[in-house]
């Protein structure tokens, strides 16, 4: 099977930056995408960013230009740099990796979560 560990969420000012890290393991054949959503109280959970294979990007347009996402396929992990952070990104942050594992389908897996908060 396959497990998903995040790290790296935190207690941070406003406009500073933190880099949350999502690091799969087990019996993993392909990356199809990678995802980083967000869920804040009462709120629906969002897409804040994705990477697919061929390392194309795309962002919510909340976070363009403040947050990166990147890959590194041989170590099947996706970090999400967060910069310039405001109260409103605080939220519950979720990885999201659509892989091909030992079934040979892509199957979806969700990280535990990380508690990114910003204080103003």
């Amino acid at each position: 099977q396959v497990q998903l560990v995040e790290s790296g969420g935190g207690l941070v000012q406003a406009g500073g930056s933190l880099r949350l890290s999502c690091a799969a393991s087990g019996s993993i054949f392909g990356i199809n995408a990678l995802n980083w959503f967000r869920q804040a109280p009462g709120k629906q959970r969002e897409l804040v960013a994705a990477i697919n294979s061929a390392k194309s990007t795309n962002y919510a347009a909340s976070v363009k230009g403040r947050f990166t996402i990147s890959s590194d396929n041989a170590k099947n992990t996706v970090y999400l740099q967060m910069n310039s952070l405001k109260p409103e990104d605080t939220a519950v942050y979720y990885c999201n990796q659509r892989l091909r594992d030992s079934s040979f389908r892509i199957n979806d897996y969700w990280g535990q979560g990380t508690q990114v908060t910003v204080s103003s």
